[in-house]
């Protein structure tokens, strides 16, 4: 495996290109802000390994205690809702819970996505 495309290579990647929306949601839930849960953003889940090359998927925001995944969903999901469907099967089936958050719902109100964030954990937390 090169080394530009390790897991976390390729996360530090993207929290360095994260979009305006995942911004301002990570400003709601970085250092214990939320809850009092820690949040990491962009952190690789690794599901399996085949030929000892890891097979992972790097959710948006993951809360390990509370088991869960936010991906923050731009106009690119309405075109992959297959490929989203077979990841949120994977993740289900390694115990994790999963939460779609629109980008214009951050755009309009993200003290309205906290609550979401909020009612969602106490609906499915371990």
């Amino acid at each position: 495996m090169s080394n530009n495309h390790t897991p976390i290579s390729r996360a530090r990647k993207l929290r360095r290109e994260m979009t305006e929306e995942e911004l301002i949601l990570w400003q709601k839930l970085r250092g214990r802000k939320f809850l009092g849960l820690k949040f990491l953003r962009q952190h690789p889940i690794i599901y399996d390994r085949i030929n000892n090359e890891p097979k992972y998927f790097i959710p948006d925001f993951y809360c390990a205690e509370k088991k869960l995944v936010i991906e923050v969903d731009g106009k690119i999901h309405e075109f992959q809702k297959g490929r989203d469907r077979k990841r949120e099967e994977i993740l289900n089936g390694a115990g994790l819970c999963i939460l779609r958050i629109k980008n214009e719902e951050i755009e309009n109100d993200v003290f309205t996505v906290l609550k979401k964030i909020e009612a969602f954990i106490l609906e499915n937390s371990p």
